[in-house]
């Protein structure tokens, strides 16, 4: 009797443990996956700060500086539903803006163009890759939410699902090969 109440409290207390450490786990790509979209929050912004400082420098024709402008302030001022509809359209003022090779040498050849292009490439470069890595966070803590044991205990507490960033981020072609 004594031998067998020992190993159910052994029992007990592995699958405590054990649960314990999958809260925990969980609590850890939580804590991630806020750090990998304050990078992507902070990248998106650059982006859109460095795309309006260009269309207000008065280095692009007005038409070209029009529509980046408008894209990289919407980009910024968008509310949180629509951030991924507003990025991809600034996404896409920048390869409007950006798809000819001319238009990047006119902005290099320009006093401080130089500067602000290979700005503006580094910041277009770099949203890729932050997305990509809070995706891939979003998606280890969806698979181990998505396991029978996490649903039964309800380990994730009252988190909210996490949400993939879904957005068109590709580069324009002429800036990006210029700065590579």
């Amino acid at each position: 009797m004594t031998a067998t109440l020992i190993w159910i409290l052994v029992a007990l207390l592995a699958i405590g443990v054990y649960l314990s450490w999958t809260a925990g786990r969980l609590d850890r790509l939580h804590v991630r996956m806020d750090a990998a979209r304050a990078a992507l929050d902070a990248q998106l912004l650059r982006r859109a700060s460095v795309a309006q400082e260009l269309a207000t420098s008065g280095v692009l024709d007005p038409a070209a500086s029009i529509v980046l402008y408008e894209a990289a302030h919407a980009a910024r001022q968008s509310e949180e539903e629509q951030r991924e509809v507003a990025e991809s359209e600034l996404s896409q003022a920048l390869r409007a803006v950006f798809g000819e090779p001319q238009q990047v040498e006119a902005v290099r050849e320009a006093p401080g163009g130089e500067a602000a292009a290979h700005e503006l490439a580094e910041a277009v470069r770099r949203v890729p890759m932050a997305r990509r890595f809070h995706n891939d966070t979003v998606g280890a803590a969806r698979r181990l939410r998505e396991h029978r044991k996490v649903r039964w205990f309800r380990l994730a507490g009252h988190a909210p699902f996490p949400m993939a960033f879904e957005m068109d981020d590709e580069p324009p072609a002429a800036l990006v090969e210029r700065a590579a």
